[in-house]
């Protein structure tokens, strides 16, 4: 059986835009996930179990620095367009051509307010994803 290889990465330099706008400068993290689960019907008959999987759900996680001054930041937006269907960008390599992509339509949620005395104020918002993220490469 051959070796095969890896190729894990460090995620900087990063791009990430949602509609036409690029936020990379606002977030620190980036995660789609998809989560599944078994069901099984379970007869009298301990021979005719039955187990299947369900198709995934994706959400995506974005983790943010809150700003509520700059009138186009990532706060802003995420309040101002919350139950809106938007296409994001995430292209975990950067933008040089034949490095990965991901595509998907999300649902806008707004993320939190405020937070705890001397820190920089960030945010974690988590928006469902309509289908699945679209795995291309930059062109």
């Amino acid at each position: 059986m051959p070796a095969i290889a890896s190729a894990p990465f460090v995620l900087k330099d990063a791009v990430l835009t949602v509609d036409v706008d690029d936020y990379e400068k606002h977030v620190s993290s980036v995660t789609f996930t998809p989560a599944m689960s078994v069901v099984t019907w379970t007869p009298i008959s301990p021979s005719g179990v039955f187990s299947d999987s369900t198709s995934p759900s994706w959400t995506c996680a974005v983790e943010y620095a809150q700003d509520w001054t700059t009138a186009d930041s990532l706060s802003q937006y995420l309040m101002d367009n919350a139950g809106q269907t938007k296409t994001v960008i995430f292209k975990p390599l950067g933008a040089t051509t034949g490095d990965p992509t991901f595509t998907a339509t999300v649902i806008i949620a707004p993320g939190p307010i405020g937070g705890a005395v001397n820190t920089v104020q960030t945010g974690t918002v988590t928006m469902g994803v309509v289908g699945e993220p679209v795995r291309g490469t930059v062109a």
